[in-house]
């Protein structure tokens, strides 16, 4: 009998997730107050809470994913802004351990046992974010990328600085942060979980949780010599993390399972990506809650920079809902200024004198608003194209 309610109640937590056909919801997404396809609960600016759950559920409906981009500076902040603005899409902005850090500045300290610096980078980051967000008229997931164990006093630090934006303004800061525990044996990955998602889930905040490794380098976490098995996640294992999530009250929840990925940009051939495996464990999940929704859970794509354009369309029907690009985009600011530097070689070399004359002055070139600007509109140039990969293109 015990289980049987347990069922139960996993079900009704699936179906009020995943907001099937049926249900009157589904029918009032698009037509919203503030985007023609969107529902009312989604404006301009950060979206959290209720807004995010319609926001995702509509994502998966129509078969796109939204582009999630690390930001490191307001400058890069800005180019992934003026990028969604210009394909009218949602957008995910989110920040890293080692980016936060970057943010609020290198020289801070940071001890082991405080991150200081991290939390400070990226609560000032998310705060910086919200004051222009809604200037883009876009609606934007604000986000923290991987916690390993090691780095958890940076995330409860933001969880802080969430409860207390949550007092004074009936949303948390972020809209949502992501637990890396996938080194750690899976019944500890699945607890750790479970007592963070306890305390998110009283101020409307998603967790996003990270199951099997993703493979290669990234913000000084490198997984380029773990166990090829550990990099594909089991149908039963996702069963589990989403079992013990959904039975929290008011839990929302994203699961970035393992199919193969691979953090950065490798040569074809050398990663091999099943994202077949989100659509057998979907199959699996749907049976053991004997729910009407074929794709109960919102599924997480990592290690996206370079991924074939085939494997991208299949994780999207499997349920995908987000995908993190990281490498592409820095690669994409990098040559941009690299482009501008080769193009205006000769009015670089000094502040004064080039080959329009020995007395003239070169300010306008290395003045650093014009060479950044180069870099940000090719970054942004990159996220267009991203978003066209994730059919993610006049979706608002």
């Amino acid at each position: 009998m015990l289980r049987i309610a347990l069922l139960a109640l996993l079900a009704a937590a699936a179906v009020d997730a995943a907001v099937p056909m049926s249900n009157p919801v589904l029918r009032m997404r698009g037509g919203g107050k503030s985007f023609p396809k969107l529902p009312d609960s989604v404006k301009p600016g950060v979206v959290t809470g209720k807004a995010l759950k319609e926001l995702l559920a509509t994502a998966k409906e129509h078969g796109y994913a939204i582009p999630a981009v690390n930001c490191v500076t307001s400058s890069s902040v800005n180019q992934v802004l003026e990028a969604a603005a210009k394909y009218q899409s949602p957008v995910m902005i989110q920040f890293s351990n080692g980016g936060s850090q970057f943010m609020a500045g290198k020289s801070l300290p940071n001890s082991k046992e405080g991150l200081e610096a991290c939390v400070l980078g990226a609560v000032a980051g998310a705060h910086y974010v919200r004051n222009v967000a809604k200037a883009y008229g876009v609606p934007v997931v604000l986000h923290s990328d991987h916690c390993a164990k090691k780095l958890l006093p940076w995330f409860d630090g933001m969880l802080a600085a969430d409860e207390e934006y949550y007092k004074k303004n009936g949303e948390p800061l972020f809209s949502s942060h992501m637990l890396d525990l996938s080194e750690e044996p899976l019944k500890e990955n699945i607890e750790t979980c479970v007592k963070y998602m306890e305390r998110m889930a009283k101020i409307d905040c998603l967790l996003e949780m990270e199951l099997g490794i993703t493979g290669g380098e990234e913000d000084g976490v490198n997984n380029e010599h773990v166990d090829n098995a550990s990099m594909y996640s089991q149908p039963d294992e996702i069963w589990q993390v989403y079992k013990a999530l959904a039975a929290i009250k008011n839990s929302q929840f994203t699961i970035a399972a393992a199919f193969g990925n691979v953090h950065g940009v490798y040569k074809a051939g050398n990663v091999v990506l099943r994202p077949e495996i989100l659509g057998n464990a979907q199959t699996y999940i749907k049976e053991q809650l004997k729910c009407k929704e074929d794709k109960p859970v919102n599924f997480v794509f990592h290690g996206g920079s370079g991924s074939e354009k085939d494997k991208i369309e299949l994780a999207l029907k499997n349920g995908v809902i987000k995908m993190n690009i990281d490498t592409d985009t820095q690669w994409a600011f990098w040559d941009g200024i690299r482009a501008f530097e080769e193009k205006n070689h000769d009015y670089l070399q000094g502040q004064i004198g080039n080959p329009e004359g020995k007395d003239k002055p070169n300010k306008k070139y290395y003045d650093p608003r014009i060479c950044h600007r180069a870099g940000e509109e090719s970054m942004a140039e990159r996220l267009v194209q991203a978003a066209k990969d994730l059919n993610c293109v006049n979706v608002l």
